[in-house]
Parts: C-alpha cells; structure tokens; sequence
C-alpha cells in the first residue's frame, strides 16, 4: 500500500523538471489539503516527532511535510504546490535569513501572506534553547555521542563560541545527526515548552473532522 512518502517522492521528481502528472494524482488519491515546506529533512523530523507526541497523524489529516532541500527551493515548491499548481494550503517553517525566500514565494505563488513561522536561528537553535545546555548534552551522552562531542569541542575553531552555538554546529558534522537529533530534542521536550515556531504550526495544522473530510472530492 503506498503511502504518503509516494506523494513527496512525486512532488520532488516535478520539482526537479519531471512531469506533474503523478504528483496531482496522488494528491487526489490521498486527499492532501496542506503541504508543508521545510528547508530540510532534520526539520521534518523534528515536525513529525512532535506531531507523533501529540497524537496527530498528519498524512491522515491531508498534510504532507516535505523537506525540500534548501531555503531557495520554496519559490519552485510554493507555485507547483499551491494556488497555481495544485491549488494546496501552504504553510512551513524557515529560519530568520531565510524569511525572504519564503516571503516572495508565497506572494509569487498567490498564496495567503506569511502563513509560515520563524525560527530566531534556525529550529535546533529553539530546541537547545527550549531544553538548555545541560539537558541536551545529557542527550548527547545518552545517545552515545558524548566522546566525538568533546572531540568536537577542542576543535581551535570551537574556541571561545558559546555553547549553545557549538551544540547546533556538532548536529550538523556527521551525515545523518541533525536528522537523528531533531527527533531525540524534540522527544525531550515538556510539552509546554515547545518552541513558539514549531508549536505555532502544529497548532495552525488544524485537524479535519470526518465528517469534512467526507465532504472532499
């Protein structure tokens, strides 16, 4: 049975010049009704970790969560997927220096004026500064990689940053670790203090009813 990662692996492909049929029949087959752009895949790990602890099950309400590979790739995303593609809800989530990209896409693409949320620095940073310093270095050791964290630290180029920042900067040395680590942040987290950004587009993600969804073509 195919699932929603078919639909992502579609829009992708058109993303990339491919054709759009595949994308618009899997939209209708699976009733999607939302996307939402994230510059990456650690953000859609971190969106679903949270949405899992919540009890949401986002592909069953008609939201897609897709990384798209890099801020600049919103505008490309924004016209295919919304009012003048697919015609889809758009909303996402971007870092403060990628405001703009994010901004024009969605004027480009017509769609409803800044219904994206904006992390400070970027999502890591809201999560190291949710949980602290201390809490997520317990993390690191927990996860087993206290020792190339202290490795890291001794870099000379770790000198004199402060710890929050060299933190976020240690998730992104090794392929594969800020993925792992926007869902182990994000499964820490009490679930009063999820950062204002994250939380703010789970929140705007309204679930909808069966009856509604029985209503969709």
């Amino acid at each position: 049975m195919r699932d929603m990662g078919a639909f992502r692996e579609a829009v992708a492909a058109w993303a990339a010049g491919g054709p759009g049929g595949p994308a618009g029949e899997l939209a209708a087959e699976f009733r999607v009704r939302t996307a939402v752009l994230l510059e990456g895949p650690s953000d859609v790990a971190a969106v679903d970790a949270l949405a899992a602890r919540r009890g949401r099950e986002l592909a069953a309400e008609g939201v897609c969560v897709l990384p798209m590979g890099g801020a600049m790739s919103v505008g490309r995303y924004a016209g295919l997927l919304g009012p003048p593609g697919l015609g889809l809800r758009l909303t996402g989530l971007c870092d403060e220096a990628e405001r703009r990209y994010y901004a024009r896409g969605w004027e480009r693409a017509g769609a409803q004026p800044q219904e994206f949320f904006v992390c400070a620095a970027d999502l890591e940073d809201e999560l190291i500064r949710a949980l602290g310093v201390a809490r997520v270095t317990e993390l690191v050791r927990t996860e087993g990689d206290l020792r190339p964290l202290q490795t890291f630290l001794r870099q000379p180029a770790q000198q004199g940053r402060p710890a929050q920042q060299q933190l976020r900067r240690f998730f992104g040395t090794k392929k594969g670790r800020k993925i792992h680590y926007g869902r182990v942040l994000v499964q820490a987290l009490d679930l009063d203090r999820v950062p204002a950004p994250l939380d703010d587009l789970l929140t705007a993600l309204r679930p909808v009813d069966a009856a509604e969804r029985r209503a969709r073509p």
